[in-house]
Parts: C-alpha cells; sequence; structure tokens
C-alpha cells in the first residue's frame, strides 16, 4: 500500500483536530500497537483522539487523500488481533467519545457514544430500572462490542450484540457520515444495514453513536453451580434445560482443569470436575418452580451435587470466578502468552467437539483449559503458549486447525464471538465458499481504496 507523506497528514490532522489530540509519542504508538491477543505488535504511525463524528470524517478525508490506513480502537482487549495496525497508518482512539447520549426507558432503547463502556452504561441504566444484556468478561467498549459482534455469558437469553443494535451512526471510508437503521421495533425497508455493519471489525466504517436495546432489571436473580462426572453428562444436561423451555439466562461450562484454576485463583472450594455454572431470571413464582424442574432435569442428567446461590454476594462470587478464569490461567503460567480458541457448534455436536478438543490437546501436548458458552454451543480452549518457541506455536496452530475443522464439518463457525481478525482470516474461505466473494464485493465497494482496518477478516489481493 502506498502511503502519503508522514509529515505532510500529520499537519492536516493537527489543523482539524487540536494538536494535543493528534500523538506521535512512542509510548502512545506503544499503547496501540497490540491488543490482549498473542498476535505480534506493530506500531501505528499515528494516533488521533477524536470528539465527533465531524472530526472523524475529516480524519477519514485526510485518509482517503493520503491513502492511509485507518484502525479504530476503543480499550484493545480484543482476542483475534483486529486492532493491530500492520500497514501502518492512522489509529483512531474513540475514548474521548463516551457519552451516554440518551435513555428512552419507555422504548427500552439507549443512544451512546463508541467509547462508553459495558460497565459505565449498565451503572447509568440501573437508575432507571434497566440493563445492558451483553457480558462478555471484558469491560469492552460498545463501539468495539459491535465492531466483533461480540457476545458472552447472557446470549442463551438475550442473544448476541447483533440483536441489540437498533441503528449505528458510521463514518464511511469517503467521510460520508450514514446511519444503518432507526428506533423502530422493527422494519422491513430496505437491507438489514446493521446486520452487515456489526461484525465488520472496523474494514466498512468506523461507528461514531449507537442505538440499542436494553432490557428491565428481573424482579429475582438466582444463581447456580451443578457438577458433573463427565462434560458429556454436563452438556446433556444443557439441552434438557432448554428444551423443557426453562428461563435460564446463563449455562457456563468449566472444565475439571479450568475449575482448578478457578479454586486457586479466587480461593473456592468447588469440586473439581465439569461444571455449569448457571444464573436465572424472572419473578420470584416462576422462577421457583424453574429451579425445581431445572434440578429434577440436572438430577436425571446424573449431576453430582447442585447448589443455587441467591444472595447477591455469593451470586457475584460465582460470576467473579467465571470471568476471572483467563486471569487465573495466566497466573499459572508466568512469562506465557494466552491463545483462546472460539468455535461454535450446533449444540447436539457440542459435546463431541468438547471431547475431540480435550483429545487433541492431549496430543498436542498444549496446557490450558476449556470453558464455554453452552447454552448456544460456543466453546474455548484457553492455551497458555511460549510464543519464542516455534515448535509449541506449531503444535497450537494445528490444534487449532484441528477443532476449526471440527466445528466446519459440524455446520459450526470458526469464531462464535471474538471475531475473525488475522487469526481466523485462513478459515473464511472454508467456511464461507463463494459468499466469501461477496463479502470482497461489499468492502471494495465502500472502501475502494483499502483503507479500512486492512489485513482484517480476508485479504483484498
Amino acid at each position: 500500500m502506498k502511503r502519503g507523506s508522514r509529515v505532510s497528514y500529520l499537519e492536516e490532522l493537527k489543523k482539524i483536530l487540536s494538536p494535543e489530540r493528534v500523538s506521535t509519542n512512542e509510548v502512545i504508538l506503544d499503547q496501540h500497537s497490540k491488543d490482549e491477543s498473542y498476535h505480534r505488535p506493530s506500531l501505528p504511525d499515528a494516533v488521533v483522539f477524536p470528539i465527533s463524528a465531524e472530526e472523524v470524517s475529516k480524519v477519514m478525508n485526510i485518509a482517503e487523500k493520503f491513502k492511509i490506513p485507518i484502525v479504530p480502537f476503543g480499550l484493545g482487549t480484543s482476542l483475534e488481533g483486529h486492532v493491530i495496525p500492520y500497514n501502518g497508518g492512522i489509529t483512531v482512539d474513540f475514548s474521548l467519545m463516551d457519552t451516554i447520549i440518551e435513555v428512552f426507558p419507555t422504548d427500552f432503547l439507549v443512544k451512546v457514544q463508541p467509547g462508553v463502556t459495558r460497565s459505565k452504561l449498565n451503572q447509568e441504566l440501573k437508575k432507571h430500572g434497566l440493563f445492558f444484556s451483553v457480558d462478555p468478561g471484558a469491560d469492552a467498549t460498545l463501539g468495539g462490542m459491535a465492531a466483533t459482534n461480540a457476545s458472552g455469558t447472557t446470549s442463551v437469553r438475550y442473544g448476541i450484540m447483533r440483536d441489540q443494535v437498533r441503528d449505528m451512526e458510521v463514518v464511511l471510508a469517503d467521510g460520508t457520515i450514514m446511519h444503518t437503521g432507526n428506533l423502530a421495533a422493527k422494519s422491513s425497508s430496505g437491507y438489514n444495514l446493521n446486520g452487515l455493519f456489526v461484525g465488520s471489525e472496523g474494514t466498512l466504517g468506523c461507528f461514531t453513536e449507537l442505538t440499542l436495546r436494553v432490557y428491565g432489571i428481573p424482579e429475582l436473580i438466582v444463581a447456580g453451580r451443578a457438577s458433573f462426572e463427565t462434560v458429556g453428562q454436563a452438556v446433556d444436561a444443557v439441552v434438557s434445560i432448554l428444551s423443557a423451555g426453562i428461563q435460564v439466562a446463563r449455562i457456563e461450562l468449566v472444565d475439571q482443569q479450568s475449575i482448578a484454576q478457578v479454586n486457586v485463583y479466587s480461593g473456592t472450594d468447588y469440586l473439581e470436575v465439569p461444571t455449569l455454572f448457571l444464573e436465572f431470571h424472572g419473578n420470584e413464582a416462576g422462577l421457583m418452580q424453574d429451579m425445581e424442574f431445572a434440578k429434577e432435569i440436572l438430577a436425571d442428567n446424573k449431576c453430582s451435587e447442585f447448589k443455587f446461590e441467591k444472595d447477591s454476594q455469593s451470586r457475584n462470587q460465582l460470576w467473579e470466578a467465571r470471568h476471572n478464569l483467563a486471569y487465573a490461567v495466566m497466573r499459572a503460567h508466568p512469562g506465557k502468552k494466552m491463545m483462546v480458541t472460539d468455535v461454535c457448534l450446533p449444540i447436539s455436536e457440542l459435546a463431541n467437539g468438547i471431547e475431540s478438543a480435550k483429545e487433541a490437546m492431549a496430543r498436542y501436548e498444549l496446557p490450558g483449559g476449556i470453558v464455554g458458552h453452552v447454552g448456544d454451543g460456543n466453546y474455548h480452549a484457553l492455551l497458555m503458549l511460549d510464543v519464542n518457541d516455534e515448535e509449541e506455536m506449531k503444535r497450537a496452530e494445528s490444534f487449532n486447525s484441528h477443532i476449526v475443522e471440527f466445528a466446519l464439518s459440524k455446520g459450526g463457525t470458526c469464531t462464535g464471538e471474538h471475531g475473525v481478525g488475522i487469526g481466523k482470516m485462513k478459515y473464511q474461505s472454508l467456511e464461507h465458499g463463494n459468499s466469501l466473494h461477496i463479502m470482497k464485493a461489499l468492502k471494495k465497494t465502500l472502501d475502494p481504496h483499502n483503507i479500512l482496518n486492512p489485513g482484517k477478516i480476508f485479504n483484498m489481493n
């Protein structure tokens, strides 16, 4: 990719933004050279901090003029190298665009800027008796969550990020500012642009405003922990609970190795066997019935221990233990980097997929564990790797290829929620076939000079 004069475009950037919001400081560049993945860092040429869609539009105009890559950046919590600027260029940091613009309580909607974090939004929504449902674990920005179509522990009940987006303001490669939807609950008018832009990972435009669906805080929330002798028994219990129509909000699987790490890191004393973490939302009368029914189903599926956590302190401890699992595994392997795989299968194939993954981990002699949002068929292998050990990295890549190919052979996907970035690019043709040509044609139409996060999702060569 040919680039314009760095000095020339930096001077133009400083004219449209205040000079302190255009940085070439080495520390700032380094902070924007990586995400939380194991992928190799790469420095941008400059980092800009816009405060409005109009400023982003002007930045886009300069980038298009000089054919400079643009990489949107939230908090850098992505896991597949999405925000790493391998072609240099301008990283657009949205941290200053963090305003909650308006809450629409009776419409169950909220309008925010992309730099608002999930925790900040929920703190504000609580005043209205509302909450935002998507919970990927990390306190990511909402713009980044939309860019990767994030989901997480609550997706089994409330859906993924794409299900929550009602409208987005997007700045295109040529500086055009557009909207993808409206405030209506449904529409049959035109193409579904929300669906196109959510999950586009900054390759089609920069998000400058999001209108999101929110929910009423349930009258009662109860968490539970169910232990099993085998992963297969745990997955069978999940299928039975879902088939029964029980209003379960979260169903998380944590394997034996991971439970051991949880106990060490969080100071818990959970049985070190395959375990389901569950959460039920509803009113008191209905929830009591659901919980009793769930207990019967779990017993039928050979659950060896089941404990409810009704008070908020115990419930929070349980979910903090689950969310801190990645940090628990990292602490147990100092000096190594984490590879988090992310396949998703039809639930009918989930147990086979996890068993195949466990066998492959042993075969390739890789340390780690398996966790999953098993209510929607998504699981992760957490691998701790020495990125300087070429042989170990090759084994890890072979393992990842094994589980992805298994998932694709069963009608699944290479990524259930983390996105493609650079880590899953190699599987796009295998997963999408001829439809990949359509995706590239859309990219070419909206970004003819390939300046928007180039080299992510797929190559345009």
